[in-house]
């Protein structure tokens, strides 16, 4: 039998990677979770490491896979190099979590998986904006049948970045752009609450001076007659709404993105006073029934459903088949873009 999370000494782990992803999220979120303990990082950022975790040993890449006393390794790398070490972490017998988009090949993806399950490992993907406080919100109001039938829903994560910045994220490499980076996001919200849609159409973009990789994506996702639109740019002065739900019996709107990630970036931490709450002005409004208070956000429950899910007391908090389902949709909405055609998903039976 197991140790259970609350008797077992803190999981070792080892995070590749130190850029926004490593620095903002997982490693301060791995701090806030006593089942962890964070004990090295592969980076070439060794001062901003011992500036902000001090003691906390900075390894090469090859080290730090190699490293028997780690039982967990975060991979918070560019997006072309995911999979590749998740299965070399995989091999050397650890749990691993895999920063998104999880791989850039939906089979890639799935064989990955296999392979966790062959190796009795945990494998997780950081789909963290499933605790986004708005989106727990916007699950609430459709489990609660507030809206009636939904016929449209329209998400948005737009941000005002005129300038391009020289960084992976913004080059033409395989996974730059916001696609990849965004879309991810908005895609596994979207299945989340729908499933995998019956076929996509989508409208990818360089708009900006010099842009070498989309900074710009619409996606019409089809289920029946519900309508879902998934979109993002680069270059907007005036937000839109975040959300607009639009059914027989309610609408529901609302502006302003999820608090957590800026809470962070500030130092404020999971428990403490206002983490994961939204300022008021942010909530949603129903068409008629007035304002919706926001949920407020906790993706401190990524570790520790993972720290569980390590003892044998649960689930992994993303599974590798549900976010291998994320690629299928990516990769189709790439081809979609590039032959200039609907796609059509293919849904296994049952």
């Amino acid at each position: 039998m197991r140790p259970s999370t609350s008797s077992r000494s803190p999981i070792r782990t080892g995070l590749l990677g130190y850029g926004l992803s490593g620095a903002r999220f997982h490693a301060p979120l791995l701090a806030s979770e006593p089942a962890f303990t964070l004990s090295a990082v592969a980076t070439s950022r060794a001062e901003e490491v011992a500036r902000d975790w001090p003691g906390v040993r900075v390894l090469s890449q090859e080290a730090l896979l190699a490293d028997p006393s780690l039982e967990l390794i975060i991979i918070a790398t560019p997006n072309d190099t995911h999979a590749a070490l998740a299965e070399r972490a995989l091999l050397a017998g650890k749990h691993v979590v895999v920063e998104k988009p999880f791989t850039l090949d939906p089979a890639e993806a799935l064989r990955l998986a296999a392979l966790a399950r062959e190796r009795g490992r945990c494998l997780t993907v950081f789909h963290n904006r499933r605790w986004d406080g708005d989106f727990l919100t916007v699950r609430q109001l459709l489990e609660q049948g507030r809206l009636g039938r939904l016929y449209s829903f329209e998400s948005h994560f737009d941000r005002f970045r005129p300038q391009v910045k020289v960084r992976w994220k913004e080059d033409d490499v395989p996974g730059g752009g916001t696609l990849w980076d965004l879309g991810a996001h908005l895609v596994d919200q979207a299945l989340q609450l729908f499933g995998l849609p019956e076929s996509i159409s989508a409208d990818l973009g360089k708009q900006r001076q010099g842009a070498r990789a989309t900074d710009w994506f619409h996606l019409l996702l089809r289920y029946g007659e519900l309508r879902v639109i998934l979109h993002s740019g680069s270059v907007v002065h005036e937000p839109w709404p975040r959300f607009v739900l639009q059914g027989e019996a309610e609408a529901w709107s609302k502006y302003g993105l999820d608090p957590q990630e800026e809470q962070l970036g500030k130092g404020l931490r999971p428990g403490q006073e206002g983490w994961g709450v939204e300022p008021v002005e942010h909530h949603g409004r129903l068409s008629r029934g007035g304002g919706v208070p926001t949920l407020p956000g906790r993706y401190e429950e990524f570790y520790r459903q993972l720290a569980a899910a390590i003892a044998g007391e649960g689930p992994v908090p993303v599974t590798a088949e549900s976010a291998a389902q994320v690629i299928r949709v990516l990769d189709a909405a790439v081809r979609s873009a590039g032959e200039g055609r609907r796609i059509t998903l293919e849904h296994s039976p049952g």
